[in-house]
């Protein structure tokens, strides 16, 4: 799936954003691993992160990206269920995340 161009060509439009917490696997130098984080997607198609629900609006994010032809796609490689990677069109950096049920996956 390919995350539609469709998603900021109207920012000012009022659209729900989807929030949620997801796990988002940490490939660091020194930490490995799966971290869970709380996720915004905004109606201009920026994704946010956040350590926790309550820094959302109170803190800056730990990561802006935008996801406006990005590629997302299930992921089965890592031998978790629900788990799926995003890929987006700038820069060459891969995310993998992990939800708890196909349901929040898909959303």
């Amino acid at each position: 799936m390919v995350v539609g161009s469709d998603i900021s060509r109207y920012p000012n439009t009022p659209r729900p954003t989807c929030r949620g917490y997801l796990h988002k696997r940490t490939q660091s130098a020194i930490l490995k691993g799966w971290r869970k984080r709380w996720f915004v997607l905004k109606h201009n198609g920026y994704l946010h992160y956040y350590k926790h629900k309550k820094d959302e609006g109170k803190c800056r994010p730990l990561e802006v990206t935008c996801l406006e032809g990005a590629e997302i796609g299930v992921d089965t490689s890592l031998g978790k269920p629900f788990v799926f990677k995003c890929t987006p069109q700038s820069g060459n950096r891969i995310f993998y995340f992990c939800a708890t049920s196909s349901q929040e996956m898909k959303r």
